[in-house]
């Protein structure tokens, strides 16, 4: 199996080995409930729309205001938890379930399935644990994956050629390179020699440009914002009219996730490192979406009473206590936001399941657009 030969290449612990067995056996019981239970026609993955379909013009009038629900400031400020939690896993294990059937249906009627080849530079753990996620997630589903490992030092040259020789592989649907790279390697150069089809990270300019710009749709949206967008529909959250604020403008997350904010119609603010008085923006925010990777750098202050929180920052903090040698921990303070927000995601549990199940839900469009599947 392709874990398989990824173990080859990378030292793995028991203990994750364990770990990951037990969630395996959970998972591929509750997807076998789930392909018995749909029928042999496609279903429906994502509660997402398209971005045209949201597309009307703007149409100003004087009693132009919304009904929507409005988030209630009247919150309780005791020491006990108020808010309520966001459980990114179990709508992540909801999708890949129904992913699983898609998968399942695929090759029964073509005899082919989607595939990922996922490019690692170095040894990160962080990203090693995030790239041993997202091939045991393709397993799960029945996706084969394939890992190629480059050393630290690797050049440009090596890079730009692995992401092109899976560019014309028939078999590899979606091609992603694990971030972040050395500083010697040019991310740009990446995006111009990957192909358009097969960019499932949601990296490619033509993509992300296509989010930006009413009236068009990207090939893929990047993983992590579609996952927040996702979560926030599937929490029955309301984004139209909403003020929202994000924190971190990278190209990765911060950029894409407030242009969709804005095709959602949503008013979108950006908070980075030059902005003066931080705390002042994000205290008018309904929505907040942080992506900074700075452990604890959202305080309960900074939040409006009744907001809702989306903290996608994953830091690796030194820990000896858990299986890996260290823990994740977010941007914001989570034990001050639940005493404040209306809703707030954890971490780990929260955007990072989401944002794996995306990449899932990319990989399975690009194989059915390579394939004419429907």
């Amino acid at each position: 199996m392709m874990v398989g030969y990824f173990m080859r290449r990378m030292t793995v612990s028991m203990s994750w080995q364990n770990k990951a067995l037990r969630q395996r056996s959970s998972f591929t019981t509750m997807t076998h409930n789930s392909i018995l239970k749909d029928s042999s026609h496609g279903c429906q993955i994502l509660m997402s729309p398209t971005l045209v379909s949201l597309d009307s013009p703007d149409i100003w009038a004087s009693n132009n205001h919304h009904t929507h629900y409005q988030f209630s400031s009247n919150r309780n400020f005791s020491n006990e938890q108020t808010a309520a939690v966001i459980n990114g896993q179990l709508m992540a294990d909801e999708i890949r379930s129904k992913i699983a059937c898609e998968v399942r249906r695929m090759e029964d009627s073509i005899g082919n399935v989607p595939g990922l080849a996922v490019i690692m530079v170095g040894d990160r753990r962080d990203s090693q644990t995030y790239v041993r996620n997202k091939i045991l997630a393709c397993e799960e589903v029945g996706m084969v994956s394939t890992v190629t490992a480059l050393p630290n030092d690797c050049t440009e040259h090596e890079l730009l050629s692995a992401v092109a020789s899976f560019n014309v592989d028939p078999s590899v649907h979606g091609v992603l390179v694990q971030l972040p790279l050395p500083q010697h390697l040019d991310v740009r150069k990446i995006s111009d020699v990957l192909s358009l089809e097969k960019d499932v990270d949601g990296f490619h300019p033509i993509n992300i440009g296509n989010i930006a710009m009413r009236g068009r749709e990207p090939l893929f949206i990047s993983c992590t914002p579609k996952g927040c967008i996702e979560l926030l529909i599937r929490s029955g959250i309301e984004i139209m009219g909403k003020k929202a604020v994000v924190i971190g403008r990278s190209n990765i997350v911060g950029l894409p996730a407030s242009l969709l904010l804005q095709r959602h119609h949503a008013t979108v603010s950006i908070v980075h490192a030059f902005t003066e008085n931080p705390e002042h923006i994000t205290r008018e925010a309904d929505i907040l979406i942080t992506a900074v990777g700075m452990p604890k750098l959202v305080r309960g202050n900074w939040l409006k009473p009744g907001a809702v929180v989306i903290d996608v920052g994953t830091s690796p903090i030194e820990d000896a206590s858990c299986e890996l040698g260290y823990r994740l921990m977010g941007d914001v303070c989570y034990e001050e936001a639940v005493r404040v927000a209306s809703a707030v995601t954890p971490v780990p549990g929260g955007i990072g399941p989401m944002t794996i199940a995306m990449l899932l839900c990319n990989t399975l469009d690009a194989a059915k657009r390579a394939h004419n599947f429907i």
